[in-house]
């Protein structure tokens, strides 16, 4: 699965954060190089370069991931779920191991708990976000970061007025933090199996009485909406991944032959 732990390895960094067990997958530093090169080249110059800017960013990205996962392993442990974390070349995965409770099961986990587990990761990381946010913008400075991203929040006010940092380490360290910790979990709370917005679309639908395939179809239209996006937006690999995560849900509908209801 696309999305699945990755193997072990003798190169794993591996520790305990708040006493939850923490992988780190040789993986997720390649990741950090493929999606943050251009950017740290953007912001080298002759008194910084490329190498100090991608262990800047590599270490920023890490850290509002982690957050994000933690957000998913505190809520598991609110519902008496213990869980591990592990980074990777996609993202992290926060994943349930065993129960604080006898006779307490992990897969019998109630939607309006998933709906908290699932959304706690984004909430954590968004707020780690703004309070960055406000930290840059208290000092009386734009917060620069948002120049990179959709037109949409590119134009927000009050958020992108004021001068640019004069220090060009201090903004492209605030940059690698802000950027991937707003975009990452916004992109993960669009409607698509099995981001976090699609298991929360999952839970909201069968606490309204909907059914697990109609979540499914939700998923499936999305993920061809936001391909086709993607596609036309000159993001290739972005429209790649989403029509393979549509048409898993749509290999995920074929068993349940009962579609709407």
């Amino acid at each position: 699965m696309l999305l699945s732990e990755p193997p072990e390895t003798a190169y794993d960094i591996r520790f305990t954060l708040l006493g939850f067990p923490v992988r780190i997958a040789v993986t997720f530093w390649l990741g950090a190089v493929v999606f943050g090169y251009s950017l740290c080249r953007f912001f080298s110059s002759e008194e910084l370069g490329v190498g100090p800017l991608m262990i800047a960013w590599a270490l920023c990205l890490l850290v509002s991931i982690l957050i994000h996962e933690l957000g998913h392993a505190l809520a598991f442990r609110h519902y008496g779920i213990q869980s591990s974390i592990v980074l990777y070349h996609f993202g992290g995965l926060a994943i349930p191991t065993s129960t604080y409770t006898p006779g307490r099961s992990i897969a019998r986990i109630g939607e309006k708990e998933q709906l908290i587990i699932s959304a706690a990761g984004p909430a954590f990381q968004l707020l780690s976000a703004l309070a960055v946010i406000l930290a840059v913008k208290l000092a009386g400075f734009e917060v620069s970061a948002f120049r990179w991203m959709p037109s949409f929040l590119a134009t927000l006010p009050w958020v992108t007025e004021g001068p640019v940092m004069d220090s060009r380490g201090m903004l492209a360290l605030v940059t690698f933090y802000i950027l991937p910790s707003v975009l990452w979990a916004l992109l993960n709370l669009v409607p698509v199996w099995p981001l976090d917005g699609g298991r929360i679309a999952r839970s909201l639908i069968v606490i309204n009485g909907g059914t697990v395939a109609q979540s499914l179809w939700v998923s499936v239209i999305c993920s061809g909406l936001l391909a086709f996006y993607a596609f036309n937006h000159g993001q290739p690999m972005m429209g790649i991944f989403f029509l393979m995560f549509g048409f898993s849900s749509y290999q995920m509908l074929n068993p349940m032959n009962n579609g709407w209801r």
